[in-house]
């Protein structure tokens, strides 16, 4: 199974069988190497992390960068109870496994993110290191929607999400490219080049994709994640936060990093929420430094 699509480096695509269904990774780097699992948010795919899949795998990684449950290629299991955060965790648990690996560092933005967090909450043992971009720790996002209008107006796309048809129809208003006006219009210009934007395209046209890309946020309504607890993360914690974020108030990621034990946040004041593509270097020497001299084989 290929999707091509130049990054500077031969990167394999796989259909990797995981929780129930199948998978389909983006892998490069050594075998032997440390493995980096690098989880996307909406509404990207594996191809939201071409900056860092190169040259992470170039400094001995191996990387594996999947396309989650019910985006691009991967599988995408009918209705809103398949989206759930345990399950969307449970798939990256069996990725682990399926590398022949106890362990992983798991870097996330957006949605992916969040689902690095509830990893690094609920199955420590299985996360070595982890990294978020632009994503609040799960209790301090919700105190943060319950408690400050401010970020109840930034969040109102999740309420629009819930609506049955509609947000499919949108999503697809001339052709997608309602939805590849978002990306451009809540970064900086340049950042999703007219080369990017037909992969997007081509990626929310697989059969069942905007249905289940939007699945995500209504299981996160109708299957509320628990948040009693402390909620501690333990393992070493690196919060890369672009200071611009159309959706997300930066206060929360110092409230984030005070959920962790080993907790670094760097914020980056001129980046959006879409860090990794407008400050991929700084992003890549950050996630390097995160990841410390045990990644060579």
């Amino acid at each position: 199974m290929t999707q091509t699509a130049d990054i500077g480096i031969d990167v394999a695509h796989n259909m990797i069988p995981t929780n129930g269904i199948n998978l389909h990774v983006a892998q490069a780097g050594s075998v032997e190497g440390e493995l980096v699992i690098l989880l996307h948010g909406f509404p990207e795919f594996w191809y939201g992390w071409r900056s860092q899949i190169g040259f992470l795998a170039e400094q001995g990684c191996r990387v594996w960068a999947p396309d989650q449950r019910g985006y691009n290629l991967s599988d995408k299991p009918h209705g809103i109870e398949a989206y759930t955060i345990g399950t969307l965790a449970a798939d990256i648990l069996g990725l682990i496994g399926a590398a022949g690996r106890d362990q992983a560092i798991i870097v996330g933005h957006d949605w992916g993110a969040a689902v690095a967090w509830h990893l690094a909450i609920h199955h420590a043992e299985r996360v070595k290191k982890l990294a978020i971009l632009n994503v609040p720790h799960p209790q301090v996002m919700s105190q943060t929607l319950r408690t400050e209008p401010e970020q109840m107006l930034r969040s109102w796309y999740i309420g629009y999400f819930q609506l049955p048809f509609l947000p499919e129809t949108l999503f697809w208003l001339g052709e997608g490219n309602l939805a590849a006006m978002t990306l451009t219009a809540t970064s900086r210009p340049g950042t999703f080049t007219d080369r990017d934007i037909p992969h997007y395209l081509q990626a929310w046209k697989q059969p069942g994709a905007a249905t289940a890309m939007l699945n995500w946020y209504r299981a996160l309504v109708r299957y509320t994640p628990d948040m009693s607890g402390d909620q501690r993360v333990t393992m070493p914690t690196l919060i890369i936060w672009g200071a611009k974020d159309a959706f997300l108030s930066p206060k929360m990621a110092q409230r984030s990093v005070e959920k962790c034990d080993q907790g670094r946040l760097v914020m980056i004041d001129e980046a959006t929420h879409w860090v990794q593509h407008e400050e991929a270097e700084r992003v890549n020497a950050l996630l390097l430094e995160h990841i410390g001299g045990d990644h060579h084989q």
